[in-house]
């Protein structure tokens, strides 16, 4: 079985282009030409002015219209077709949260079988959220007579709203914004970029599945050898896990490229970095691009460190092999990202509080300690830092 390749890279990368473009041509272009959703018109956001943005990579071998892609196209990338391989699998899932204060933004990335609840469809893996309500929605709609492409926009929508609502739900955090990106929206967006830095601990030879064969160390890679990077589990010690790692490594480099070689200032770059979203991302109707920009300075900048869930192992359910996983941990582990605790005054020697604060003469009470959750034994315990090239499996 092939594997699946991550396309959420591409909508980070648009997502800092659209934020951080202080053209009014492109916020105009922005607003006007990417298509919208209304998926997450009426949900809870987040107060206070910090953002949550969930990035979604669609696993799916047609456009946006649900029209097959070219088949030299999937040959060229190495995929497989609608037919045989894809559906609608959300295969990457990221959340990114920007502090309303500009302070390094962090994002945690979901592991696409961690079994999780889905809404009104019980126990899957959270990637087969996407497709399960989007086939229900579109067999409504064609009973119902509703003609393409317009069915396949409303069951996508569909779709988007079980992966939120599932997503919501496990990490007990509101969603403010949402990036989708299709598969062609990858290969796509490296042409388009040129070539990213990336580094391996050591040498790669996946020939079989991903086409990934890399040497160690420190290189560019452009194009489709970017897809087979980050498409790249088979042959790896931790396998999706690692593949998790590639993919934020990957988002690394696009973030250093935009910091280092002023690709904000390429008319021509970022006009096809446009062209890009306007043909394979999807963002939310809510989203003020002009509005987001002075949050945006955090990816640009590098300021963000990568995340990923943590789960207890590996078990077999309806004969497939899924992630367990403790949602008090995992929601833990979101919370103490997210929101950090403030530091709370430290009292004076005469026994009042600091200055500013009000005179206290009684005992505090002790506070109970928070429980303390060991992740440094889980092969996903690691996080990437967005502020440099860092090396991965």
């Amino acid at each position: 079985m092939r594997n699946r390749p991550s396309k959420v890279t591409a909508g980070l990368s648009i997502a800092i282009v659209l934020a951080s473009a202080g053209f009014a041509f492109f916020s105009k272009t922005a607003t006007s030409s990417i298509p919208r959703s209304k998926v997450l018109q009426g949900a809870k956001k987040s107060i206070q002015g910090d953002t949550n943005i969930l990035l979604l990579g669609l696993d799916s071998r047609r456009d946006a219209n649900g029209a097959d892609l070219p088949r030299a196209l999937l040959d060229l990338m190495h995929v497989g077709s609608s037919s045989s391989i894809g559906g609608y699998n959300t295969n990457t899932m990221i959340v990114i949260h920007i502090p309303a204060n500009g302070t390094k933004a962090v994002a945690i990335s979901i592991p696409r079988d961690d079994y999780v609840n889905v809404p009104g469809l019980g126990m899957k893996k959270i990637k087969e959220a996407y497709g399960y309500a989007k086939y229900a929605e579109d067999s409504k709609l064609y009973k119902q007579g509703v003609k393409e492409p317009l069915r396949e926009h409303l069951a996508r929508d569909a779709g988007r709203k079980a992966t939120i609502a599932t997503i919501t739900q496990m990490l007990g955090i509101p969603i403010d914004h949402l990036a989708e990106v299709n598969l062609v929206g990858f290969y796509d967006l490296a042409t388009a970029l040129g070539g990213i830095q990336v580094c391996l601990n050591k040498a790669v030879n996946d020939a079989q599945y991903s086409g990934a064969i890399f040497p160690a160390g420190l290189q560019t890679i452009t194009g489709v050898d970017a897809l087979k990077f980050v498409r790249q589990r088979h042959g790896l010690p931790n396998g999706d896990l690692d593949r998790t790692h590639r993919q934020q490594a990957f988002i690394t480099g696009v973030i250093q490229k935009f910091k280092t070689q002023g690709i904000l200032g390429d008319l021509g770059k970022l006009k096809a970095l446009l062209n890009v979203a306007k043909k394979d991302v999807v963002i939310d109707s809510g989203w003020d691009i002009l509005g987001f920009l002075p949050q945006a300075k955090a990816l640009t900048g590098g300021h963000i460190t990568f995340s990923t869930l943590p789960i207890e192992g590996y078990v077999m359910r309806n004969s497939q092999s899924v992630n367990l996983i403790d949602l008090v941990k995992v929601q833990k582990f979101t919370h103490d990202l997210f929101y950090p605790p403030k530091p709370t005054p430290k009292p004076t020697a005469s026994g009042t509080s600091s200055p500013g604060s009000a005179t206290s003469t009684a005992k505090a009470i002790p506070k109970p300690k928070p429980t303390k959750v060991n992740y440094a034994n889980l092969a996903n315990g690691k996080s990437v830092d967005g502020s440099s090239i860092p090396c991965v499996n």
